[in-house]
């Protein structure tokens, strides 16, 4: 079997792996709101069963339902917080610092196997040049971009 015939089979179990993916979140999604307590529009307290005949339950003798949950205790203060976005900040660059890491890691495997000790080929040598050429590029407006960012010093506004 030459390559040719197995790129489409590959394609094929990944599109298939993509759709049931979507089907089955989409499906949970579908039959829980067609299987959970409705809210009666005439009375909001009031939440019926569609599917068992007879469920109704009155909510109105619960007023922590309507409250904050925190782990079944009373909540405590007011849900808005005071939140620096620079925190943010520091993990969108460890992002970056982390994706500069995996091209690191891949222009490396790809200059050692350019220059192994069984290779003559300068075909590779010099693609592998082109690779870490593009890799310096990449890394060059990744500095610029966080250079950029600590330049601001906490000035980022919104």
């Amino acid at each position: 079997m030459s390559g040719l015939e197995s790129v489409p089979s590959a394609y094929l179990s990944i599109g298939f792996l993509t759709v049931v993916g979507i089907i089955m979140p989409l499906t949970n999604f579908l039959i829980t709101w067609v299987v959970r307590p409705k809210v009666d529009p005439a009375r909001p307290h009031i939440t019926r069963s569609y599917l068992l005949e007879g469920y109704e339950r009155d909510h109105s003798l619960y007023p922590r339902r309507l409250t904050t949950f925190e782990c079944g205790s009373e909540p405590v203060g007011e849900a808005m917080i005071q939140f620096h976005f620079q925190y943010y900040w520091y993990a969108i660059i460890f992002l970056v610092f982390d994706v500069a890491f995996m091209f690191l890691v891949l222009g490396g495997m790809v200059a050692s196997d350019a220059t192994a000790a069984g290779v003559e080929d300068a075909n590779a040598i010099n693609k592998a040049t082109d690779a870490l050429f593009t890799l310096a590029i990449f890394f060059t407006t990744m500095s610029l971009g966080v250079w950029y960012v600590f330049r601001k010093r906490g000035r980022i506004y919104i």
